[in-house]
């Protein structure tokens, strides 16, 4: 299956208002990074067991370790979660930037450096837009 397919089919595997949060948030991003390469990662390890939720990801950067290795990995990634949706944001250095950037005391959502959870989707589009703007430039 392609990952058009993939991420089509997890986005239409989402019901009521998570549903279509993750959808206007999935079309809001391939218009704001239309060349962007897109990943499908569906949560499980090589022996098929759920380690984390599946996600969908956006770009392309290299990660480095530190032990001298590295991978292809994307720039901004998108999931639901529990209570909501979580962005992912890889590969800033400073991690404050964001908080000091886009995120004020009246946010409502939480961010932790790598990735913020939207918990309220009234200002997720403006937030969102402006990161992958910041992101992807």
């Amino acid at each position: 299956m392609s990952v058009e397919n993939q991420i089509k089919t997890y986005i239409d595997s989402q019901s009521g208002s998570k549903h279509s949060d993750l959808q206007s948030l999935h079309i809001l991003i391939l218009d704001l990074m239309p060349k962007a390469k897109l990943w499908f990662l569906d949560g499980k390890n090589a022996t098929g067991k759920t380690i984390a939720n599946p996600n969908i990801g956006y770009g392309l950067q290299m990660i480095n370790y530190v032990d001298g290795s590295s991978k292809e990995f994307y720039q901004i990634g998108i999931s639901t979660n529990t209570k909501g949706i979580s962005v992912y944001i890889i590969g800033i250095n400073d991690k404050e930037y964001l908080a000091k950037t886009f995120f004020s005391n009246n946010w409502q959502g939480k961010y932790n450096g790598v990735l913020y959870q939207i918990q309220n989707n009234k200002r997720y589009k403006y937030q969102c837009s402006k990161i992958c703007n910041t992101v992807w430039n």
